[in-house]
């Protein structure tokens, strides 16, 4: 896919609680130079504010959206990128198993390229993940801009909670023709369980799982690179 728009480049990343190689996380996304950063378990529990803030410096960016109040889900941007707002989804509980939520942030790059960045994890559990991806869609819908989705759907493309976040919105896997690489898990690569959604009004330039012997000490999960171009107002 081609066009015309303001660069963006995006990384989305399961960082596995930062319990693998963190100095090694670090490099890999510094290396990537992104504009943005989507993460999911990120920090969630005590003093997660200054370790949101740390990881982010780690990468050489800031926080924009999330941790606790999106339970760990977390967009992160450098100083490029100007966020005008920014909102947080909690999923409903289901007793004994895993909260799960969403983090929103509304962007602008270059004069006036404007944006959503929605980032998610959704359940393991196959009964709570239609629900989940259901609110997530929703809200994906009514972003007032362009939204860039990322998330690790623990599925694949083709199941339920998959084909209802993808509704209406361009896989850039697909576009970019590299759906084949797979994103999980780092140790036996057999999955796509990780995603990177955008408007159909995004142009996507390029797309990239990074399997490196870095990533493979960093997380349990590949990380997805994403060149974009953002269409600017009139």
């Amino acid at each position: 896919m081609s066009g015309s728009g303001v660069p963006l480049r995006v990384v989305s990343y399961n960082v596995h609680g930062q319990r693998d190689d963190t100095a090694a996380l670090a490099e890999v996304v510094r290396a990537t130079a992104p504009d943005v950063v989507v993460v999911q378990e990120g920090p969630r529990r005590f003093r997660w504010r200054e370790k949101s803030a740390a990881l982010a410096e780690s990468f050489g960016l800031v926080v924009a959206a999330g941790g606790l109040p999106a339970l760990g889900n977390l967009v992160l941007t450098d100083l490029r990128v100007r966020v005008t707002g920014a909102r947080c989804r909690r999923f409903p509980l289901t007793p004994g198993r895993h909260l799960r939520g969403a983090a929103y942030a509304d962007c602008v790059v270059g004069r006036s390229a404007r944006f959503t960045v929605a980032g998610s994890h959704l359940s393991t559990d196959p009964a709570e993940r239609p629900g989940q991806a259901e609110l997530f869609r929703r809200d994906l819908a009514a972003a007032p801009y362009p939204v860039i989705a990322a998330a690790d759907l623990n599925e694949e493309p083709g199941d339920p909670a998959w084909r209802t976040v993808a509704e209406g919105l361009t896989d850039t896997a697909v576009a970019a023709d590299r759906a084949d690489r797979l994103t999980y898990s780092c140790a036996n690569p057999r999955r796509r369980i990780d995603a990177l959604f955008v408007d159909p009004r995004i142009s996507v330039v390029d797309y990239d799982v990074l399997d490196t012997p870095l990533t493979r000490r960093a997380s349990d999960h590949f990380p997805l690179l994403v060149d974009l171009l953002i269409p600017a107002a009139g």
